[in-house]
């Protein structure tokens, strides 16, 4: 029997005190504390680090808080394209969706781009296409349509910015962010998943790490499930989550180590912002971010949740 639990988190940014009422920062402690419990309860009842991980990016794409499903951000075109990516640390075998529209939850389609089809990406109609083919419902884009969205792309584009869900000055008083999740279940398995609307105000057509084996989202039982989150771009072209794994099989780095070398030193020099949730083979966690904060939380079973927002700060 191994060391079970879970981490989630809820994206990264510029989100301070100051910036969230006391009342969104209890709706954003209760909703990852939740999420994190049903990913607990899941293990705890002999579930898959994989059906842990997928069920908890589910319910954090059905939650408007975040920005991935319903609450996702708007392109440049005032239209939604999600990503999402799943991998089995098990097996390394990996499904991912990038740019699609019409997929209510899509890491639900990326799982099933791993047990269902011989590719590891699928984008827009393709990945739509195949989604039904399996069985999930194809639904209105209509459906991820929220207000402070919305009007967070108009003040965007005012302001001619392409910008991360938490980063001011878009809206310093609602703050979202891509989700992700990492499990270690009762067998020793890792399995990580990452989903995203992307960035406020993008290009039609832009795809950032979340979806990218190595860059967004990665699981290797050898050694670590990671989930990134943060400026898509420079973790693409570090392959963040990848280079955590090399660091600690080649390098010889603890867990913590690994994650801070990335998330600290590597980064930044990129202008690299955000931060990562991981686990390794023994059932450590590390959390570490470079931005103000993070949408965080992880759960042993049979322990409470922690969660967080703020540096230093843990529920």
């Amino acid at each position: 029997m191994s060391i079970q639990v879970i981490a989630i988190h809820g994206g990264a940014g510029a989100i301070t005190r100051a910036q969230l009422s006391p009342e969104k920062e209890r709706l954003y402690i209760n909703a990852l504390s939740e999420i994190v419990e049903a990913g607990q309860a899941l293990l705890e009842a002999g579930g898959s680090a994989l059906d842990a991980v997928t069920e908890a990016v589910r319910l954090l794409e059905e939650c408007p808080l975040f920005n991935a499903g319903i609450g996702a951000v708007f392109t440049h075109d005032g239209t939604h394209e999600l990503d999402a990516c799943i991998m089995d640390g098990n097996t390394l075998e990996a499904g991912a969706v990038a740019g699609v529209s019409h997929i209510r939850n899509p890491i639900l389609a990326a799982r099933q781009v791993l047990e269902y089809s011989p590719h590891v990406l699928l984008i827009g109609r393709g990945a739509e296409t195949f989604a039904q083919q399996q069985g999930l419902e194809p639904v209105s884009p209509d459906i991820f349509f929220t207000q402070e969205r919305w009007e967070q792309l108009q003040r965007a584009q005012a302001n001619h910015q392409t910008v991360l869900d938490h980063d001011a000055p878009i809206n310093s008083d609602t703050k979202f962010g891509t989700v992700g999740a990492v499990a270690l279940d009762q067998y020793g398995n890792l399995a990580a998943a990452t989903s995203t609307g992307g960035m406020t105000n993008k290009m039609a057509g832009r795809v950032g790490d979340s979806p990218i084996i190595g860059a967004g989202c990665y699981a290797n039982n050898a050694n670590v499930a990671v989930s990134c989150t943060g400026t898509g771009e420079v973790f693409m072209r570090t392959l963040a989550a990848y280079d955590i794994a090399a660091l600690m099989e080649y390098g010889g780095l603890s867990l913590q180590q690994a994650t801070d070398r990335v998330v600290m030193e590597k980064l930044p020099v990129l202008q690299g912002s955000g931060g990562v949730i991981a686990i390794d083979c023994e059932g450590n966690v590390a959390l570490p971010f470079n931005s103000e904060g993070m949408y965080r939380g992880y759960g042993y079973v049979g322990d409470a949740p922690n969660v967080g927002i703020y540096k230093n700060q843990e529920h």
